[in-house]
């Protein structure tokens, strides 16, 4: 039960435990992580953009020394600094004429394209350092590249100076660091999900262990006691559960005892009053209205006899004196028993039990035959008492499923829809006409249920036409000998 109450109603309380702990904590995490790779990428890609600007600016300061007014002389100094220039293996190093085209190339292979982009530009146009990092439009490659104008001494650009490296490197590294930012950022998304799942267990696990104590308690396991864990409000609910557990069985007990005592104190009284209406029913000198009175007092005490032992065979079953004699049962012959004995005292009335015999042979049962035929004794005299203006009780048996089912039948207004849940309710009384005591079913839905069986009560199909009672007994197994 504790795990079916926990996926029910509890579930509810740690999704939005999760949602409200783990969704925010994720949402930092990712932006966290957002931050820190873009802050990377910025820092490494600065970094690169600043090493390399310093170097042209150095270099197009020192080559514009020799720099020289005539095209062939600029080419030459060029191509003869390109041959020796150290940092080939890492750089590429390429002289830009002031179309924008590339002169000279420390790899070759771009010599005479022209390059278009927007470092060249700057640095022609505004006599400043200019950078750009993009793609390569032959081969796609990540490059960064930093333009340093030629100025001569008279103030006009002959030129420019190109530096262009590779950040394959770069965005590896960049690519490296902002894992271990992601891989941080889980392991710290895993800290605080297994930590709320620890901290959300122990607080659905006594909730769903007092939610199970109350059920069980509200169909009528007074007195059981739940253990307290924690001393904090969970044990403060716990206490008071307990409490109210323990007040409930006492109230029950003295409920209990108050029944017992009252009805065996009416017993000696009742049966001396029927005894002496029996008498004076046989006296002729007593006749017209006070034979009639004599026949009502009958009636009357007999029915509260009848009451009286349904309530000390309720007290019976609260304090656990209440025990079966099981043995292996022909049911079907123990029904048919039982309508044959009431159904002739309910054709004094002007009630007619109209059985219909199984169609084949109906499985045994393991069951008390006694308290067997006193649940069907019970269940015909409620329909015979609700159904009374019908004058017909259908009665019917057979098996399915495992089960021996046995329905009776009344045509009586049946039970109003919101009462119907209750019926079975002990004291329970419905808001009918018919007014009895309220234990009748109580007492039959229990010896049935202490049978494994079950006793289920619906409304017939169009609901105003009678009421169906169902009893289902298991049917009897082999190595099934004890109930």
């Amino acid at each position: 039960m504790g795990k079916i109450l926990e996926k029910t109603h509890l579930r509810g309380l740690k999704s939005r435990w999760l949602r409200s702990g783990i969704l925010l904590t994720v949402a930092i995490v990712i932006l966290f992580t957002l931050v820190f790779s873009l802050g990377v990428r910025s820092y490494y890609y600065n970094a690169v953009r600043t090493g390399l600007a310093a170097k042209a600016q150095a270099a197009s300061t020192f080559f514009t020394g020799y720099v020289s007014r005539t095209y062939s002389q600029y080419y030459q100094s060029a191509y003869r600094y390109t041959e020796n220039f150290e940092d080939k293996n890492f750089l590429e190093l390429q002289f830009i004429n002031t179309q924008g085209e590339v002169e000279v190339s420390s790899y070759g292979i771009s010599a005479g394209t022209s390059p278009g982009t927007r470092d060249v530009a700057y640095a022609l146009e505004n006599k400043e350092p200019g950078s750009w990092d993009g793609r390569r439009a032959d081969t796609g490659e990540r490059i960064m590249a930093v333009t340093a104008p030629l100025i001569s001494p008279d103030g006009t650009v002959v030129g420019a100076m190109r530096y262009v490296t590779s950040l394959r490197l770069v965005t590896r590294q960049i690519t490296a660091m902002s894992a271990i930012a992601a891989g941080v950022g889980l392991m710290i998304i895993l800290a605080v999900v297994l930590s709320n799942l620890y901290f959300i267990r122990t607080v659905t696990e006594p909730l769903v262990e007092l939610t199970a104590l109350s059920r069980r308690i509200a169909e009528g396991s007074y007195g059981i006691q739940a253990q307290k864990k924690y001393d904090d409000e969970i044990g403060d609910l716990t206490d008071a559960i307990n409490e109210m557990s323990a007040k409930i069985s006492e109230a029950e007990t003295v409920q209990t005892d108050f029944i017992s005592s009252i009805s065996h104190e009416l017993r000696t009284p009742l049966t001396a009053i029927t005894g002496w209406a029996e008498t004076l029913a046989y006296d002729d000198t007593i006749s017209g209205d006070s034979q009639r009175g004599i026949a009502i007092i009958s009636k009357e005490s007999g029915r509260l006899t009848k009451m009286v032992e349904s309530l000390l065979e309720f007290t019976r079953i609260q304090d656990g004196r209440f025990n079966l004699n099981v043995e292996a049962l022909d049911i079907a012959g123990e029904l048919a028993d039982a309508i044959f004995t009431y159904g002739k005292l309910l054709e004094q009335d002007g009630i007619t039990v109209e059985y219909t015999p199984p169609a084949g042979e109906v499985p045994f049962v393991l069951g008390d035959a006694e308290r067997l035929k006193q649940v069907f004794l019970n269940i015909m005299d409620n329909a015979a008492k609700y159904g009374r203006a019908a004058g017909r009780i259908l009665v019917t048996i057979g098996s399915a499923g495992g089960w021996v089912v046995i329905r009776f039948r009344d045509f009586g207004p049946g039970v109003p829809p919101d009462e119907l849940p209750f019926v079975k309710k002990k004291f329970y009384k419905g808001s009918g006409k018919e007014r009895g005591s309220g234990i009748g079913l109580s007492v039959c839905d229990e010896i049935v249920t202490r049978h494994k069986g079950k006793l289920e009560l619906e409304n017939a199909a169009d609901g105003r036409t009678g009421l169906i009672v169902t009893v289902m007994l298991p049917v009897m197994n082999e190595d099934d000998l004890t109930i």
